[in-house]
């Protein structure tokens, strides 16, 4: 899933930005309001990370008119303004969430992952089966036959992607758009490694294969 950062700090947005893609989250990142606004209309997203003070265009006039174009976009504000009144301003004129600075990751990337369950309309589960293959997304743990395996954080992202996709063959481009946080390039191979390395982990030890390749179309998880 992809989630847009609009943060001018370039340290905040740093920290922001490599815990969420170590959760298997793409982050497009945007250092103004302008720009931020500009990506949240024009590109998919799943979600938004917004500071109120940034330059250019402010937070709130920010969500003020993104709400005209995307009403049900999951908005968190990120702000150091504190009191009462800021946050009562920050829900009234769009946003989902609002956090104050300084803040613990672990509460954000919760409270992102909750407003994204919550614009699903149902509750994603977070424990997902394949035959023997078993993924706690919460815990970030894979077992196969009760054996832990252990994978890079694209890795996990890849085979999430796959498990909650189980049964259907999905496209490089499809893999790149959920996974990876640029265009898709058509020549470019890092689909296939990516795909190579998860089966030296998830089947090439065990008697049984469940990642597919569908010759001219994708990759398929699935037992056979």
């Amino acid at each position: 899933m992809k989630i847009l950062l609009v943060e001018d700090d370039e340290v905040t947005a740093g920290f922001i930005r490599k815990g969420l893609e170590e959760a298997g989250f793409t982050v497009e990142h945007a250092a103004d309001g302008e720009s931020g606004l500009f990506r949240a209309l024009t590109e998919p997203v799943d979600a938004a990370v917004i500071d109120i003070m940034l330059p250019k265009l402010d937070g709130l006039t920010l969500v003020r008119r993104l709400r005209r174009k995307k009403p049900a976009l999951p908005v968190l504000f990120l702000s150091a303004r504190r009191e009462v009144d800021d946050r009562v301003t920050g829900l009234e004129v769009g946003a989902d969430d609002y956090m104050v600075k300084p803040f613990a990751f672990t509460e954000l990337l919760a409270r992102v992952q909750a407003l994204l369950r919550r614009n699903s309309g149902v509750a994603e589960p977070t424990v997902l089966r394949v035959g023997d293959l078993e993924m706690d997304v919460v815990r970030r743990r894979v077992r196969r036959a009760n054996r832990m395996i252990e994978l890079q954080p694209k890795e996990f992202a890849l085979l999430e992607f796959l498990m909650r996709n189980a049964g259907r063959v999905v496209s490089k481009t499809m893999i790149v758009e959920h996974v990876w946080e640029y265009n898709f390039d058509p020549g470019t191979n890092v689909v296939e490694v990516r795909i190579c390395r998860l089966r030296d982990k998830i089947d090439r030890p065990f008697d049984t294969e469940y990642l597919h390749t569908i010759r001219g179309v994708g990759y398929v998880l699935e037992v056979r």
